[in-house]
């Protein structure tokens, strides 16, 4: 273990942190890109996407960072590894799992309504 748990634990968090709002903006991203109809970016940003349920679904549904968060404390609170509201850490996998798959029905409907 590291001479100060508190600080890898903040920088785990960070990391984590920094890592979701990516991948949010990513989620967020897909149906805009599709009303513009840069599908291109759709497929890429939807196999990121794809690449990161992946990560999950071969980790047990956690995510690596929490794993390793876990390493420098004993909380297991919802939030205890990543700098989100509480009910948001609790909640993220329904809110934006939701959110990418109604992004991905977006998508579609504008693939295929296309002329």
């Amino acid at each position: 273990m590291d001479a100060d748990p508190a600080a890898a634990l903040r920088a785990i968090k960070a990391l984590h942190t920094a890592v979701w709002a990516v991948l949010v903006g990513i989620i967020l991203a897909i149906p805009v890109l599709a009303w513009q109809n840069r599908f291109t970016w759709v497929a890429v940003f939807t196999a990121v996407m794809l690449v990161e349920v992946a990560v999950l679904a071969v980790n047990g549904m956690r995510c690596p960072l929490t794993d390793l968060a876990a390493r420098y404390t004993d909380d297991r609170r919802p939030n205890f590894d990543i700098y989100l509201p509480r009910w948001l850490a609790a909640n993220n996998k329904r809110i934006f799992g939701s959110v990418f798959v109604a992004g991905l029905v977006v998508a579609a409907v504008r693939w295929f309504g296309q002329p």
